[in-house]
C-alpha cells in the first residue's frame, strides 16, 4: 500500500512539472525498463533493439498490423526454381542521406549480415546468395530447400547503405559481447520513417519524422523521445502523471490498477514468446557450482527433478498476476508445434518425486551452482529467478541469482560464461525453424546454435531437426518437427515456464497498435 501512495504521490508532483507537454501532441514520449543494445542493425538480435532499428531501417518485406507479410523495399517476389527467388526492389526510395538506395546496397546488407559478429547470420545464411540481376531485380540463390524462405527474409535482414558503410569503416557489424565500439553502434542512416536524431545509452533516443520516406505515416507523430527507466515504480509514475505517453512493461502487479486510473488506458494480448531456464549440458564441470570434476545438469534425472519442483500455477498467479499461459511447450507460439498438446504438456509440479530423482542421481544433499539472469529484459525476470530459487531450495539445491542488466547479460551468454541461465524466445516468426536453428541446435559456423548458450548436444534432435529444414512436403515436415520437439523435451534440455501476455500501458490520448511480437511501430500512432 505504501508503494502505491508513493507512486501517485510522485505522479502528482510530475504532473505540475509537465502539464504543458501534452499540448505538444506530436512528440511521442516513452519508456522502458531497458534500451536498445545497439544502433547496429546487424550485431545484435534481440527484440527490443530490432525495434528500436526498425523505426530507422526497413527490409524488403515487412509485418503489417497481423503480422502478415507486406512489400517494403521490394514490391513484389516470386519463387522462380526450388533453389531461386527473385524481388523486384521499389525505386526511388533514398537513405536518411539523401543517397539513392540500390540493388547493390541490399546484395551489401545481406553480405554483411552474414558476418560472424552479426546475431543475425542465421537468417542471413538462410536466404542464400543475393545476386543483383538488374538496377531492378535481387536474386536469392539456395544450397539447399529452405520451407520457410519468406519468414528468413522477413526477419531484421535491415538494409544499409554501402557506401555510408564504407566511408564510416562498418563494413561488418560490431562485435558487442566483447564491448566492440563503432560508428553504427550510435549513429544510423536507414530508410524508415524516422531518422535518428540523438542517441545517449542508457539515457535518451531521439527520433525524427523522414519527410522523405517512400511509405505513408498512418498517425501523427513527428518525434519520438525515448527515455530508459528502469524502475518500475518511477515509470509507472512518469505514465501516470504524463511526463511519458506509453510504457511498454508496466510491471503486472500494477496492471490492474491502470486499468481504473484516469487519464489510462492498458492495451494488452499474448506475446510470441517462451520463457525458460537453460543449463551447461557441455562441461565435465560446471563454471559456477559447488560440484567438482561432474557436472549434474549432464544427468537427466537432475534436469527432471528441478522441473517437477516448479510450482508453476504459484509464479503464475502470485508473481506474474495471471498475466501469463504456463506451459511445456517449447516454442514462442503452440502454433510452432502444431498446437499439439501432448508436445504443450508440462511435467506436473510433484516435490517428492523432485526428490526421489535427486536421490537416484546421487545429489540428495543438493549442491549449489549460479543463475544467470536479466533485471530488465523480460515480464518479472529477476523476481522470477529468485522464486524459483526458493522451489529449488527444497530440493537442497541452493542456488545464487546473479542479476544484471540487459547489456552485460547478452554478452555474458554469448561468452558461454554460464552455468545456468534464463532465456526468453519470440517474435513475428511461429515456426520452429526460427527456434530450432539459433536456440535448440548444437553450435556450428554460420549462427547454428549461437543461442544455445548451453551447448545441448542432442544426436537425435540435431538430425530431425536438419531434416525438418530441407522437408517441402508440408505434412512430412509436421511430422519431422513434432519428432523433434518431442525428442529436446523428453530429455528435458530446457525448463520451460510461460509465455508471456503483454500489457501496455498508455495516456487516454494516444492509440497504437498492439502486436503479438510486442512491436511497437511508431508511425502507426495518433495522439489526440
Amino acid at each position: 500500500m505504501k508503494r502505491l501512495v508513493a507512486i501517485w504521490a510522485l505522479a502528482a508532483v510530475l504532473a505540475g512539472a509537465v502539464a504543458g507537454a501534452q499540448a505538444q501532441g506530436k512528440t511521442f514520449r516513452w519508456a522502458s525498463a531497458g534500451d536498445t543494445q545497439t544502433m547496429d542493425p546487424h550485431s545484435q538480435n534481440e527484440s527490443m533493439t530490432n525495434m528500436m532499428n526498425g523505426q530507422v531501417y526497413e527490409g524488403l518485406v515487412a509485418r503489417d498490423k497481423k503480422l502478415n507479410l507486406v512489400p517494403a523495399l521490394a514490391t513484389s517476389w516470386q519463387q522462380t526454381g526450388p533453389l531461386t527467388w527473385r524481388f523486384k526492389i521499389r525505386q526511388g526510395v533514398r537513405f536518411h542521406d539523401g543517397s539513392p538506395m540500390t540493388v547493390d546496397d541490399v546484395v551489401f546488407s545481406i553480405q554483411r549480415a552474414k558476418e560472424p559478429t552479426s546475431n543475425i547470420a542465421v537468417y542471413a545464411n538462410a536466404v542464400g546468395t543475393p545476386v543483383a540481376i538488374d538496377r531492378e531485380t535481387v536474386e536469392f540463390r539456395l544450397a539447399k530447400v529452405n520451407p520457410i524462405f519468406l519468414e528468413h527474409i522477413a526477419a531484421p535482414l535491415w538494409i544499409m547503405s554501402r557506401a555510408w558503410c564504407e566511408k564510416n569503416r562498418v563494413t561488418r557489424p560490431l562485435d558487442f559481447k566483447n564491448k566492440e565500439e563503432s560508428f553504427a553502434g550510435f549513429n544510423a542512416n536507414g530508410t524508415g520513417p524516422y531518422l535518428l536524431a540523438n542517441r545517449q545509452p542508457g539515457i535518451r533516443t531521439v527520433y525524427k519524422r523522414n519527410p522523405a520516406w517512400w511509405g505513408k505515416h498512418e498517425g501523427n507523430v513527428d518525434e519520438i523521445v525515448y527515455t530508459q527507466i528502469a524502475n518500475d515504480a518511477t515509470r509507472l509514475a512518469a505514465l501516470v502523471s504524463g511526463e511519458v505517453d506509453f510504457v511498454l512493461d508496466p510491471a503486472p502487479r500494477d496492471v490492474a490498477r491502470l486499468r481504473n486510473t484516469e487519464g489510462v488506458k492498458i492495451v494488452d494480448g499474448p506475446e510470441n514468446r517462451i520463457v525458460f531456464i537453460g543449463m551447461d549440458q557441455h562441461r565435465d564441470e560446471l563454471l559456477y557450482s559447488s560440484v567438482k570434476g561432474r557436472n549434474p545438469f549432464k544427468d537427466l534425472r537432475v534436469r527432471q527433478a528441478l522441473y517437477h519442483a516448479v510450482d508453476i500455477e504459484t509464479l503464475k498467479t502470485k508473481l506474474m498476476n495471471g498475466q501469463s499461459f504456463p506451459t511445456g511447450g517449447l516454442t514462442p507460439s503452440p502454433l510452432g508445434a502444431y498446437n499439439d498438446p501432448q508436445i504443450e504438456a508440462r511435467l506436473p509440479f510433484d516435490l517428492a518425486k523432485a526428490r526421489a530423482l535427486m536421490a537416484a542421481a546421487g545429489y540428495g544433499d543438493g549442491f549449489e551452482v549460479t543463475l544467470d539472469c536479466p533485471n530488465n529484459r523480460y515480464i518479472n525476470d529477476e523476481e522470477i529467478c529468485i522464486a524459483l530459487a526458493a522451489m529449488w531450495a527444497q530440493l537442497k539445491v541452493k542456488v545464487r541469482v546473479n542479476a544484471m542488466p540487459r547489456a552485460t547479460y547478452f554478452p555474458k551468454g554469448e561468452k558461454l560464461d554460464t552455468s545456468m541461465y534464463m532465456l526468453g524466445w519470440g517474435g513475428a516468426v511461429t515456426d520452429a525453424e526460427t527456434t530450432f536453428v539459433p536456440v535448440m541446435r548444437f553450435p556450428a559456423p554460420g549462427g547454428v546454435g549461437i543461442f544455445n548458450w548451453g551447448r545441448v548436444k542432442n544426436d537425435k534432435f540435431e538430425q530431425l531437426a536438419i531434416a525438418s529444414s530441407g522437408e517441402a512436403d508440408p505434412k512430412k515436415r509436421e511430422e519431422l518437427v513434432k519428432a523433434a520437439l518431442r525428442e529436446f523435451a523428453s530429455q528435458v534440455h530446457h525448463l520451460p515456464l510461460h509465455r508471456q501476455v503483454i500489457p501496455w500501458a498508455a495516456r487516454k490520448n494516444v492509440d497504437v497498435v498492439h502486436r503479438a511480437d510486442n512491436w511497437l511501430e511508431v508511425h502507426w500512432i495518433t495522439m489526440r
